[in-house]
């Protein structure tokens, strides 16, 4: 008895995919040919930038009625992986930039909402958040800076011990404890222009890694208009459970799985480079254990964005405990095991290529910058959030 085979082939990319897939990979050659001196002077990648806004890619998930490139969430994290690859300090400003300016397209009304949009399509917004602050610890859904009304005016005073790509910025999404709140919880999300505040940086940007994010502090004063909230007045809460918490964790998680997946092809390639193999033993077991280590553990990542990927997408309740549990725990485990890959692979090729810093394989920049995958809204606060949200959910149900 002979048994038929079926040939299944990937449906081909539309042309839309295609453009964006072009307009990620013009950016990322910008980023590489500026990678040493944005690392060594821990400066914003401008040229980089530049090239987001030249192809359009900051409209990236913009409607196409409003210019945009009308990209998908698959687009959104396909871009922060191949960037990623890269310099994953350019991805993570696209992946926040495309969080801020999904907000807009959903929350924001009118005239803002087509205002912003047909700036975000010409390249022209580049959109900072500012969600920290001093005294809250992180809490994303406290805000202690109050925000006041006056006639049909906001008045913003707001400091803030990080923002990312902040000194360049052409507008910010700001939290600020409402105007009616009765509590520190009800936070309202307000843009303001950049030519709307006075803005100034205080500190030196000299981390270990991520060192092209130039996350500065930042002070902003200034008024705006009453109609530029995002949404309703103290319901930030809503935005952050269905916009930027999700958002967040996928395009970080994709900026951090691609930074460590462009370490392990660059390993790879090393092996396979004739040069190279004169100086490793390919016939050894440990070095083939630690390179199949590094793979298996980026595609449990892989396969875990995928899925949270497919339930945003998808249009689930992500207040739900599982959904909640699963969009936490792609973050906690991208930021673990991609690091760990990393490691893996230093391990495996040794000082030479896995310490110095002129290394073609680059591990020791991905080494650093993947050490703030587990700071950056600490796992340890997710895990906390999770424990309590595990006590209700005591079926185990699987998002």
């Amino acid at each position: 008895m002979t048994t038929a085979t079926t040939k299944t082939t990937s449906p081909e990319p539309s042309a839309a995919a295609t453009g964006i897939a072009e307009r990620v990979a013009s950016v990322a050659r910008v980023a590489e040919e500026h990678l040493e001196r944005t690392d060594r002077d821990a400066v914003f990648p401008e040229h980089a930038l530049a090239e987001m806004r030249r192809t359009g890619l900051l409209g990236l998930l913009v409607p196409a009625e409003y210019g945009g490139c009308g990209g998908t969430l698959t687009d959104l994290v396909d871009a922060s992986m191949t960037l990623g690859r890269t310099d994953m300090s350019v991805a993570m400003i696209l992946a926040m930039h495309c969080q801020q300016s999904e907000a807009v397209i959903r929350y924001a009304a009118s005239p803002l909402r087509e205002e912003l949009l047909t700036r975000l399509a010409a390249g022209e917004l580049y959109l900072a958040s500012v969600t920290t602050e001093p005294g809250k610890g992180g809490h994303l859904f406290r805000s202690y800076a109050p925000l006041r009304e006056a006639d049909d005016t906001l008045e913003i005073d707001r400091a803030a011990p990080i923002v990312t790509g902040g000194t360049v910025a052409d507008g910010f999404l700001i939290t600020m404890r409402s105007p009616h709140a009765t509590a520190d919880h009800h936070v309202s999300l307000v843009y303001a222009h950049r030519h709307q505040l006075r803005v100034e940086g205080d500190g030196v940007w000299c981390p270990m890694g991520m060192r092209a994010s130039h996350s500065v502090p930042l002070t902003l004063k200034g008024t705006v208009p009453g109609h530029q909230v995002i949404g309703e007045h103290g319901a930030f809460h809503r935005i952050a459970q269905s916009v930027f918490g999700p958002l967040a964790h996928l395009g970080w998680s994709a900026a951090w799985l691609g930074t460590a997946a462009g370490a392990l092809s660059r390993v790879l390639r090393l092996l396979r480079d004739p040069a190279g193999r004169k100086s490793f033993d390919l016939g050894s077991q440990l070095l083939m254990t630690r390179i199949s280590r590094a793979r298996q553990r980026l595609d449990t990542v892989h396969a875990l964005l995928r899925r949270t990927e497919a339930l945003v997408a998808g249009g689930a309740d992500l207040a739900g405990a599982n959904s909640q549990l699963l969009l936490n725990g792609l973050k906690i485990t991208a930021a673990e095991e991609c690091h760990r890959a990393v490691e893996d692979l230093i391990d495996a090729v040794g000082l030479r290529h896995g310490y110095l810093q002129n290394s073609p394989t680059r591990l020791e920049k991905a080494l650093r910058d993947l050490r703030s995958a587990a700071l950056n809204y600490s796992n340890d606060r997710l895990h906390l959030a999770d424990g309590q949200l595990c006590l209700l959910d005591p079926e185990v149900r699987f998002a």
